[in-house]
């Protein structure tokens, strides 16, 4: 019996209660098979600078501690289908052009000002594509980005143990406790 038969039987035992059950069905390839999507060190770095922009270091540990840049290859490489792995790998190569078109340099050249900026106007630039956008267009590559890093962040070590508050057994469920202006979220 594989992952996939498992997750089905334990979904019709619990009368399918399980929740985002056909993500665990359908989300990762099962295939051995290499999709043809491989990434360089530089490359890595390259997303880490990214999620570091988006989140970075401050009395927290930012994006890029959390190897952030590591987290999205494999969940880009193992779990995105082809269309998907397109857009975002050129989508690599789009963020560099518009470093070299809006700063006369690339991403990883210009300084953390002009690529908070930057990647600031890319993400009006997929809000306003998420508006229009139909069912049946791809994705944006920048909203992909953002997503696998904030998803990346909050479940490493460092985002839900520095960033939020994170108590490892928390005992019993309280459902309702009073939140003060500037208290980090829960992790748990």
């Amino acid at each position: 019996m594989n992952r996939r038969e498992a997750i089905s039987s334990v979904a019709l035992l619990l009368g399918g209660t399980i929740l985002g059950a056909d993500a665990f069905l359908s989300g990762c390839k099962t295939s051995t098979k290499d999709a043809g999507v491989t990434f360089s060190a530089t490359d890595i770095s390259f997303l880490d600078e990214v999620a570091e922009t988006i989140l970075p270091a401050t009395s927290t540990p930012g994006a890029k501690a959390a190897k952030v840049g590591e987290f999205m290859t494999v969940i880009v490489r193992d779990c995105y289908e082809e269309k998907d792995q397109k857009v975002f790998m050129d989508g690599l190569k789009k963020l560099d052009e518009a470093s070299k078109t809006k700063n006369s340099k690339s991403f990883m050249e210009s300084t953390p000002a002009q690529r908070h900026d930057l990647l600031v106007a890319l993400d009006k630039e997929q809000q306003d594509y998420q508006k229009s956008k139909k069912k049946e267009d791809p994705n944006h590559y920048f909203r992909m980005m953002k997503e696998l890093t904030l998803w990346g962040y909050f479940t490493s070590e460092e985002g839900a143990t520095k960033a939020l508050r994170y108590v490892a057994v928390p005992g019993k469920y309280e459902g309702c406790i009073p939140y003060k202006k500037g208290d980090k979220a829960w992790a748990t």
